[in-house]
């Protein structure tokens, strides 16, 4: 799954955030009246235009006559504005992909062994609080606001890690608790999430704004990556963080300028294991749990290394490591265009398992990089993985968005993050463990090893028949 679930603007004064905001809200009304037409269209439309389905929701806002030429998400204003804001934060998530480890190492000289609780700070919330805050936000029937507040919290949070670097007083233990802040507040985001995509667009459109979400996942890594490692050595890794800040800051004005259908609240339907119920009763949620869970166990092995071992063993600068990564994003770029014409052509359980074995299978390059070739190989290597994990999330946030029932959207989600992301922190802690014992090359060979046999969840019929989603009750 998308390593955004780590897993990780302008001035640290009140004064400067101030008139950021003022700033960002005429950025805003620009991007949602003008930009994303003009921006976003010719990237997009020729990969998603088209992808149609049966069936519909009557609580889905109706198209603008205005936008007709917009992919057809795009075309609703609320998903429109929706994708504005999380393609600016997503932007700054890939900044700090980088200029947090980068903080770490570079600046407060951390191992191997600090890197993995680093990574583990941030994703354990993740274990500790996704099932119960499903249950709250399906039982508050307020999902856009639990979003609205987690992203200003975590643009909060973020701010203080250049204000105390400017002051001298940043530590490790500071960057644990930030870290540990965000996930916490990334749970509260994310399990409400999927609900409010599937309440903006109807069912036949779930595909494309699927894909969408992930296509302007992967240009933000193109960009985000690339201009990282330029940050990082213009500004030095915690300057870097101030745009991860302004991003949330932004995310958060945007989702206040939507107003989604919220789901009834049923009082007599708030069980809080009644999501993780589901799960069990569905073979083919079933089987992407027990994939997904194992690729995000070993991915995370290499996450909490892959820029130790960039830094340290390839002898990369910043900028050439955030080059490599860019670069490579650009297959997610790829991934989204192709995405859509993939599930047609051979449905999308067959197209969940193609994902699912491009996604890890580059990640083996990494461990052989090394002399001259390292910087292709890394390039390379995250180039094919960017196309598979595009697939493989498109089509398992389309099943997702199809199969649950709407009353058990966000339970179903925290639990199904429960499992998914707590294994994260496991991961991090095991990659960090064996990287100062075994050595990170060879760490890097478990990792991706690990990560390519998650595939082998999906040999069963629920998922290889899998052809035209529908709802399951």
């Amino acid at each position: 799954m998308e390593v955004t679930g780590h897993g990780p603007v302008p001035q640290d004064h009140l004064q400067g955030v101030q008139s950021s905001h003022l700033g960002l809200a005429q950025l805003g009304h620009r991007l949602d009246e003008l930009s994303t037409e003009l921006l976003l269209h010719e990237v997009m439309n020729r990969a998603l235009v088209g992808v149609r389905r049966r069936g519909g929701r009557r609580d889905a806002p109706p198209a603008e006559p205005t936008v007709r030429r917009l992919p057809p998400p795009l075309r609703r204003r609320d998903f429109r504005r929706f994708f504005v804001g999380q393609s600016v934060s997503l932007l700054g998530d890939q900044v700090s992909l980088l200029a947090i480890p980068l903080t770490a190492v570079l600046v407060l000289h951390a191992g191997a062994g600090q890197l993995g609780l680093l990574t583990a700070a941030g994703v354990l919330p993740s274990l500790l609080f996704s099932l119960y805050a499903g249950a709250v936000v399906d039982r508050s029937g307020r999902r856009r606001q639990v979003m609205l507040l987690a992203d200003v919290l975590r643009g909060v949070a973020v701010l203080t890690l250049p204000v105390a670097y400017v002051l001298g007083a940043l530590t490790l233990t500071q960057l644990y608790v930030v870290a540990f802040l965000v996930g916490t507040l990334d749970v509260g985001f994310y399990v409400a999430y999927n609900a409010l995509i599937a309440a903006m667009v109807p069912r036949e459109e779930l595909v494309s704004a699927s894909s969408l979400v992930n296509g302007g996942r992967a240009l933000a890594g193109v960009v985000g990556l690339s201009i990282g490692g330029t940050l990082v050595a213009a500004l030095t890794a915690p300057g870097a963080l101030l745009l991860n800040g302004v991003s949330f800051l932004a995310s958060g004005l945007q989702l206040s300028r939507i107003r989604p259908p919220e789901p009834v609240v049923d009082a007599a339907d708030q069980g809080l294991a009644k999501g993780a119920r589901w799960i069990a009763s569905s073979p083919l949620v079933r089987a992407m749990l027990a994939s997904t869970a194992t690729v995000n166990l070993f991915t995370f092995v290499i996450n909490a290394i892959v820029v130790l071992y960039a830094s340290r063993t390839l002898h990369l600068g910043p900028a050439l490591i955030g080059l490599a990564f860019g670069a490579g994003a650009l297959g997610g770029v790829l991934g989204a265009a192709t995405c859509p014409r993939l599930i047609r052509r051979i449905g999308l359980g067959p197209a969940l398992l193609t994902g699912s074995v491009l996604f890890p299978v580059p990640l083996l390059l990494f461990p052989l990089a090394q002399g001259h070739a390292a910087f292709a190989l890394l390039v390379t290597g995250e180039f094919l993985s960017s196309i598979g994990v595009i697939w493989l999330d498109s089509t398992v946030g389309a099943i997702y968005g199809q199969q649950i029932p709407d009353a058990l959207r966000s339970r179903v989600s925290g639990a199904y993050r429960t499992v998914n992301y707590g294994v994260r922190p496991v991961g991090a802690l095991l990659g960090g463990t064996l990287g100062a014992t075994i050595g990170l090359r060879d760490t890097l060979w478990i990792g991706a090893a690990g990560a390519s046999c998650s595939a082998l969840w999906l040999l069963r019929p629920a998922v290889l028949g899998l052809r035209e989603p529908t709802l399951e009750t």
